[in-house]
């Protein structure tokens, strides 16, 4: 699995994700369902030319959802929160 491949897109629109990006340096990511810890590390860490400490991972389950008619379930993602060493930070979210 390539590097660009592993993270998906940033979830930092959410109070928890800002919460945790102002108070403890943790950034929050949609992940690839089959990727593990150390691709994620490895991913954050070339593409944004950090170094990370943690990387902490859970499924996000998918809702019943209204769809018409019926009734239809999203589908399960995964959600990555990584800690990033004291001092560091990623700049593509302070322009969000």
């Amino acid at each position: 699995m390539h590097v660009e491949d592993v993270i998906k897109r940033p979830l930092y629109l959410t109070e928890k994700g800002a919460k945790l990006r102002e108070e403890e340096n943790k950034y929050t990511f949609e992940v690839d369902l089959d990727a593990n810890k150390l691709q994620i590390k490895t991913a954050v860490e070339t593409l944004f030319k950090v170094t990370v400490d943690d990387v902490h991972t859970l499924i996000m389950r998918g809702h019943m959802r209204r769809m018409g008619r019926g009734f239809a379930k999203t589908r399960n993602w995964k959600k990555a929160v990584v800690t990033l060493r004291e001092g560091e930070t990623i700049d593509f979210f302070e322009g969000a």
